[in-house]
């Protein structure tokens, strides 16, 4: 693996930790939204990661000799990862009791969203750390190419 290849793939796990963490931040905001544009209260949405394909040219770097078997076969390289798409939960929300709430149902119940404020919360923290642990890895990545560069002086 190349030394910018290793960035790359940071970089790919810093972008799509970003848009989890806007994600989950637009969960948050919504908690109490009861009505939206597509009608009801609003659904909690979540992002679904994919592995980045290999590229024509990494498929040529991915051939290496087995030491064990003594030929050449092929080993996946990985090359990051994206988001593949934002789903919406389909669980339904609570229903409160509150009839003077102008989304009441006819019995007075009005329905909420299916955000869990704790989860969402604990979901920011795991998105908050990866990313962390992303720069770690860019930063160390960072410093032996440095370190690489140093010896030939």
């Amino acid at each position: 693996m190349a030394f910018f290849d290793a960035m790359n793939i940071s970089a790919t796990g810093l972008t799509a930790q970003r848009l989890r963490m806007d994600v989950i931040s637009e969960n948050i905001a919504n908690v109490n939204t009861t009505r939206t544009l597509e009608g009801g209260p609003f659904r909690r949405k979540t992002v679904i990661f994919q592995e980045i394909q290999e590229t024509p040219f990494s498929a040529l770097l991915a051939d290496t000799v087995d030491p064990t078997a003594g030929a050449h076969r092929r080993r996946p390289l990985g090359m990051g990862v994206r988001v593949s798409q934002i789903v919406q939960d389909p669980s339904d929300g609570p229903l409160v009791y509150d009839p003077a709430h102008p989304d009441a149902n006819a019995e007075g119940y009005v329905a909420m969203p299916n955000i869990n404020i704790v989860e969402e919360m604990v979901n920011m923290i795991s998105a908050s750390r990866s990313y962390e642990a992303n720069i770690t890895a860019i930063n160390t990545s960072r410093a032996l190419m440095q370190r690489t560069l140093e010896i030939g002086q």
